[in-house]
């Protein structure tokens, strides 16, 4: 009966509202698919109420090489695995895709290669959900993974990684090849927007990585304002609008090309390089890192017209180990620094955005070794902690790479098979993931706490719960035999910390305003939904009705203070 109360109140509210049209669209239902959405404040991300947000995630491959779901999940499960993830605070998931691969779900195309599941070790994506299973469609799988993602307070950024689904696809220069093309890349866009358009999980997409390639190559991306087939700006401003105009709250990542001309010096785009990461011969073209130079911005800024307020630049940054370029060697018997990063190759190429308050900056790759073995000098490690203190000093977005361990140049946060994972490296970049000043992680949803470490949104920006200090993440993988594992959805029951201060009538959710969010948490609090937790102060300023207690008469009045029915002296008790 009390379900029936509750469904029949919202109902009624849902015409009130629809027919006095009073409120902004914060909320769109009952359910939190739509409540998550961000956009861009001058060079801030921020949620829908305006909050600051700060994206600190992390890569997890195999969906762009052929392994039709993430790599790894061939020996571990995938649950535990994402669960690692969020416990440490991550709260945002890169995810390399293909183009290939993205058309194949819409079509419902066959698999190709086998997908690379231990059914023994993931019943749960089988068929059958029995150990030793058929694996599901690789859609599915993905599916189950974007419900597992949202559970854990992780959201997800797609990364179409390359064309052509293959191991070495990203070494292609360009955002097409001679099997898919660019008509077949905007189709693979629309596709991934239309199908997640109403749910937040998914709310970032990364539009090409790492278009590059040099004059004298053949094929090479160019950022300026022609017509060219393979000028990066149009392309991206061609697939950005073709994403927005179906789901325009999705942040689009634009990444940058390789090498720009130095037209002061008569340079053009058919001007080939030298060997610009030495010195011996200069060049009258500025290179980077592949996806990384970000020059023509200055010239040609990406152009969303409408939607300006989603676009994200997107560069990627590497150390030593991957490649000596450059900027890593000054003097003899000297190294670099922030500040000759900086002035050598950071500022120009990507840093001004940033630092001039362009738009906002997230680093989509960065990472490399830090133990001995393979960081012999100590160069790699030097580098990870000068770029992971600018990022931090400037608020750079970011999402490490990676979480595989099969990153040949980089390695990645696990090891033994995807089965330990690597205190080490982490500890060098736990200081730049989102925490407040008691360590406790934050995620990108206003409901959901970030795994079993972390608070919610909402929480943090003091709609919640109190937090202290950090429970210890747990690194060894549970026996799966027996209980799925990782299912985090609530958030402590720490109400009774919570002081009760000045009451503000109607703010369940106590963050100092008064909306549909609180008529959705108080619904669902008196449908005694256990994933709900209502502070001791939100309780307070919910007792509209006076008599002690929070029930349907209390959300009854909100909804009709809500359908402006009611003042606000009238809706206090």
């Amino acid at each position: 009966m009390k379900g029936k109360r509750i469904l029949a109140a919202v109902s009624a509210a849902a015409m009130l509202l629809a027919q006095t049209a009073v409120l902004p669209q914060t909320v769109s239902a009952a359910d939190d698919t739509q409540d998550d959405w961000l956009h861009v404040e001058g060079d801030k991300i921020v949620d829908m109420q305006g909050n600051e947000v700060w994206l600190t995630g992390v890569n997890w491959f195999g969906y762009n090489v052929g392994s039709q779901v993430f790599d790894g999940v061939w020996s571990q499960n995938m649950h535990w695995c994402l669960g690692l993830i969020a416990d440490h605070g991550f709260n945002l998931l890169r995810v390399p895709m293909s183009t290939q691969i993205l058309l194949q779900w819409k079509n419902h195309g066959s698999e190709g290669p086998l997908v690379k599941v231990n059914t023994y070790e993931n019943p749960e994506l089988t068929e059958e959900g029995v150990e030793g299973g058929t694996p599901k469609y690789s859609l599915d799988i993905w599916n189950q993974a974007v419900e597992w993602c949202k559970e854990l307070g992780i959201k997800i950024m797609i990364d179409i990684h390359c064309a052509t689904t293959a191991s070495n696809g990203h070494q292609l220069p360009l955002w097409y090849d001679s099997s898919y093309s660019e008509d077949d890349w905007v189709e693979a866009l629309e596709w991934v927007a239309e199908t997640y358009k109403n749910d937040d999980t998914i709310l970032a997409i990364d539009l090409k990585n790492e278009p590059h390639g040099k004059p004298e190559e053949g094929q090479f991306a160019k950022w300026d304002n022609s017509n060219d087939s393979n000028n990066w700006k149009r392309a991206a401003e061609r697939g950005a609008k073709a994403v927005l105009d179906i789901n325009p709250n999705l942040l689009i990542m634009v990444e940058g090309i390789e090498c720009y001309p130095d037209f002061s010096r008569g340079a053009d785009w058919s001007t080939p390089s030298v060997d610009y990461a030495h010195y011996d011969e200069p060049s009258k073209i500025f290179g980077a890192w592949w996806g990384a130079n970000f020059r023509g911005v200055r010239d040609y800024p990406i152009d969303l017209g409408k939607y300006q307020k989603q676009l994200v630049y997107s560069p990627h940054d590497y150390g030593p180990e991957v490649y000596k370029q450059k900027w890593f060697y000054l003097e003899e018997s000297k190294t670099f620094t922030r500040e000759t990063l900086l002035d050598d190759y950071w500022r120009d190429t990507w840093a001004f955005i940033a630092e001039e308050h362009i738009a906002p900056l997230l680093m989509g790759e960065w990472g490399g070794w830090v133990d001995a073995e393979h960081d012999k000098t100590g160069e790699n490690v030097h580098w990870l902690q000068e770029i992971r203190d600018y990022m931090v000093d400037m608020h750079i977005h970011h999402t490490f790479w990676c979480f595989n361990e099969n990153s040949s140049d980089t390695g990645g946060l696990v090891y033994d098979n995807f089965g330990v994972w690597d205190d080490v490296k982490y500890d060098f970049i736990k200081s730049a993931i989102w925490q407040d000043e008691n360590g406790v992680f934050i995620s990108l949803d206003h409901r959901r706490p970030i795994g079993a470490n972390g608070q919610s949104l909402s929480d943090y920006y003091g709609g919640g719960n109190v937090h202290t200090t950090p429970k210890e993440t747990t690194t060894t993988q549970p026996d799966l035999t027996t209980t799925q594992p990782y299912i985090t959805t609530t958030t402590p029951d720490d109400t009774t910390k919570q002081p009760v201060g000045d009451t503000k009538w109607g703010d369940v959710d106590d963050n100092k305003a008064v909306d549909v969010a609180d008529a959705v948490l108080m619904a669902r609090f008196c449908a005694e939904d256990k994933e709900v937790k209502v502070s001791a102060q939100g309780k307070q300023n919910a007792d509209v009705s006076g008599d002690g207690d929070l029930t349907t008469d209390d959300l009854s009045k909100l909804l009709l203070y809500l359908a402006n029915m009611l003042t606000a002296e009238e809706l206090a008790p």
